[in-house]
């Protein structure tokens, strides 16, 4: 197999199978610490660790031999290209080179998983066990709260909105916003847990964060969150039935799935009707510029728009320290933004137009061996689907919002980018 010029420094120091193997065993442990830690980490522990991940993954690489781009991987080499244009071209330069240098690490997050499962399959289930320890404290302490003092978190009640004295918890993440978006992102992966793992004990640990996490969503009255949570599952739940079905007559395998998504919508459409906590939050979806926080973002989108039309095509260059310097020559008085609160208008504010088709592009790919898991007969096939419904999810709440930039969120889809990237391949080359 031809190694890609770009690949050619890996492998260029003799590799050592004891050598490999301990950096595999580094490798996973520092992931599970990771992704066990997100919640809880600050923000100068959670730099240190995906900074040591980069540096592990490039040690790795040049102990190991080149592998061939994959289609994932080579999207994001056009992303990260379009990005250094971008920011080499920012009016802002310094402040979108600090973005890149946050995408670079997010990166070697990717990079690293990817790797390791590529090299021990074995992980994954380690890796998701650490994710769940995570999630299964966090939804702990966001329960607590309601039994706690109420002046906290009557403060992320909003007084001029028509859901004035909801109570919201938010956890050890301070934000309930951001909570949702931590724990929507990992419900499919715990969800596919409770099918995939064997044992009592694991199952019901499986079970508890699934309960608890869905729980605390439900209860941040995130409704960005709520969508998220409601199209991860929905994905999931229409995946696991197409893959358990397609050996049923096909009048069956179409009948059955539109049935219990109709039944699903039914359910849905009951609750926001008849549960005045739900209905209040689903009104206030409705009310457009009525509602407070609706009327924020559509501010912002505006702002938002003009900063695209104004540098349309590779944007202002990554980050949000780019944003924080331009937006406030396009903002409306009074509304203050720390992003566009869209993750399409996002992309395009940062990269342009470039870097949108560059994710689509990602998107299109992460889908397409994400379906996968419906034809394979391979333990890795509910890992594929799993991670492809928790990318819906985060997808159905970055619609309204941008909490994907947070590294407790973000960190996560790239985990699931990674198992995507690891199905089993008749081309894969040993890593190890």
């Amino acid at each position: 197999m031809a190694v890609p010029l770009l690949l050619r420094w890996q492998g260029v120091l003799h590799p050592n199978p004891d050598v490999v193997r301990r950096l595999e065993w580094l490798a996973g442990g520092l992931l599970t610490l990771l992704l066990a830690g997100l919640p809880f980490f600050t923000r100068a522990g959670l730099t240190l660790l995906i900074a040591a991940t980069g540096g592990l993954w490039l040690l790795w690489s040049l102990v190991s031999p080149p592998d061939r781009i994959r289609p994932i991987g080579g999207w994001l080499l056009l992303f990260l290209g379009i990005a250094a244009l971008a920011t080499g071209f920012s009016p802002v330069p310094s402040a979108a080179a600090k973005g890149l240098i946050k995408l670079l690490g997010y990166l070697g997050v990717y990079g690293l998983a990817s790797k390791l499962l590529l090299c021990n399959s074995r992980w994954w289930d380690r890796l998701l066990a650490g994710l769940l320890c995570g999630g299964l404290a966090s939804s702990v302490l966001a329960l607590r709260q309601l039994y706690g003092n109420s002046e906290e978190l009557a403060r992320w009640a909003d007084p001029n909105s028509i859901t004035e004295g909801t109570i919201r918890i938010y956890g050890p993440l301070g934000n309930p916003n951001l909570l949702a978006g931590y724990l929507l992102a990992l419900l499919p992966l715990a969800a596919l847990a409770v099918l995939r793992w064997q044992g009592w004990g694991r199952r019901v640990f499986a079970i508890s964060t699934l309960g608890l996490a869905g729980s605390s969503i439900v209860l941040t009255y995130s409704r960005g969150g709520w969508v998220g949570l409601m199209v991860g599952m929905a994905v999931l739940i229409l995946l696991l039935l197409l893959r358990s079905t397609r050996e049923w007559p096909a009048l069956w395998r179409r009948l059955v799935p539109l049935l219990i998504l109709l039944l699903g919508a039914a359910l849905l459409a009951i609750a926001v009707t008849k549960l005045e906590p739900i209905r209040t939050r689903v009104s206030s979806l409705l009310a457009g510029r009525g509602d407070s926080s609706n009327n924020f973002r559509i501010n912002v989108w505006l702002a938002s728009i003009e900063m695209i039309q104004d540098r349309p095509w590779i944007g202002i260059g990554p980050g949000n320290n780019a944003f924080n310097s331009i937006y406030p020559l396009y903002q409306q008085p009074k509304f203050n933004a720390l992003s566009a609160y869209s993750l399409p208008l996002e992309i395009l504010v940062e990269t342009g137009i470039a870097g949108l088709i560059a994710c689509l592009g990602l998107l299109q790919s992460s889908v397409r061996l994400g379906l996968q898991g419906l034809r394979i007969n391979e333990p890795a096939a509910g890992t594929a689907l799993a991670s492809l419904a928790a990318i819906a999810g985060l997808l159905g709440q970055g619609i309204a919002d941008t909490i994907f930039f947070r590294p407790e969120v973000q960190i996560i889809g790239w985990f699931c980018l990674a198992t995507l990237t690891s199905l089993p391949s008749d081309e894969r080359t040993s890593l190890c």
